[in-house]
């Protein structure tokens, strides 16, 4: 949170970096501990009020590690640098020795992307250099084509699908671009994969003032193809209609499975479409009140951060996500086969 904190005039800006933990299932003993960025924060100068500032910093990791069995190896993904100096690390794609942690290599995506809230308001702790704030929000999904060929592939907030060579230190293979991207834009919190395709919405939400959302921007769900990168799947952004605090933005994780792909969106709207040619299979508007089963009143709305998690026929999901001015709610929805 030091990307939010970090932006008063009166805090040291910044010391956190991003790390990755190793821990022995059984006993909880650390195995390993590895940084994003190697380099501890160290004094560099004073802002404006003469405060002391920090750095290198940030490169936070947002979300679950990924596994290489075959290499030994571990993906993470970063977000961006909070202070100068420049960390080469952030907006990356890191590959960690399992065993040890060591760094293997890693592939920076967006160079120079240093960054506090305050950049967009007081400026006083603001990078000299600062960036767009592309961050990774999601995991690297590990796929191996019919050929054999094996691929990385991850979305940014910058809107662009990278897809890597894990098998040769992160060599870019591909890169498509299906958004405009920015600090909520972009692809945000998750993408899903089958054997031929990537899956991936787009954000790009956007707000008419403070924390008012744009009802006409935003949005988008994109199947690329594997081998190539080219969209093969297209579904355009949804129209909010007449409802206040709405967005066609599709911020939260979405989930496949086979033939299927399902993605929740920032107007409260849950969509399944057909993955063989985009046709809308059911959908259900979360935004309502609901009966509940445990006593406590309940109201769906927005719909971001995690996806669906589905199993043994049932699809389970959140809906009520406030905290980039949408719709809040705070209910679990169950949904099973043939159910409305």
């Amino acid at each position: 949170m030091e990307e939010v904190t970090g932006s008063a005039s009166a805090y040291q800006c910044c010391t956190f970096r991003g790390s990755v933990v190793a821990l022995d299932i059984a006993t909880g003993k650390h195995i390993w501990k590895s940084y994003t960025i190697p380099e501890a924060p160290r004094p560099t100068k004073q802002n404006a009020t003469g405060t002391q500032l920090y750095g290198p910093s940030g490169a936070a990791v947002w979300s679950a590690p990924t596994i290489d069995v075959q290499r030994q190896a571990l993906y993470v993904a970063t977000g961006n640098s909070y202070s100068n100096p420049l960390a080469d690390t952030s907006d990356a794609v890191i590959a960690l020795d399992l065993k040890t942690g060591a760094k293997l290599w890693h592939r920076q995506a967006t160079p120079n992307d240093s960054y506090v809230v305050g950049c967009y308001t007081d400026r006083i702790n603001c990078p000299d250099d600062n960036g767009p704030d592309h961050d990774f929000g999601q995991s690297p999904i590990l796929v191996t084509l019919a050929d054999g060929q094996r691929l990385l592939v991850i979305g940014q907030k910058s809107g662009v699908v990278h897809a890597l060579d894990p098998d040769q230190e992160g060599k870019i293979l591909w890169q498509t671009r299906v958004g405009a991207g920015g600090p909520l834009g972009g692809i945000m919190w998750g993408s899903a994969a089958d054997q031929d395709h990537v899956y991936v919405a787009n954000s790009d939400v956007w707000f008419d003032g403070y924390k008012t959302l744009n009802p006409n921007a935003g949005g988008g769900l994109f199947a690329l193809d594997l081998a190539t990168g080219k969209i093969s799947m297209q579904v355009p952004p949804v129209p909010c209609g007449s409802r206040s605090q709405c967005s066609p933005a599709l911020s939260a994780a979405v989930t496949a499975i086979p033939g299927v792909v399902f993605s929740g969106g920032v107007s409260g709207h849950l969509r399944a479409y057909a993955t063989d040619d985009a046709r809308l299979l059911w959908e259900m508007d979360t935004a309502r009140e609901y009966p509940i089963v445990n006593g406590v009143s309940a109201r769906g709305g927005a719909m971001d951060g995690p996806g669906p998690t589905i199993v043994d026929s049932m699809l389970y999901v959140n809906s009520g996500y406030a905290q980039w001015g949408g719709l809040p709610g705070n209910v679990l929805l169950a949904f099973g086969v043939g159910n409305p």
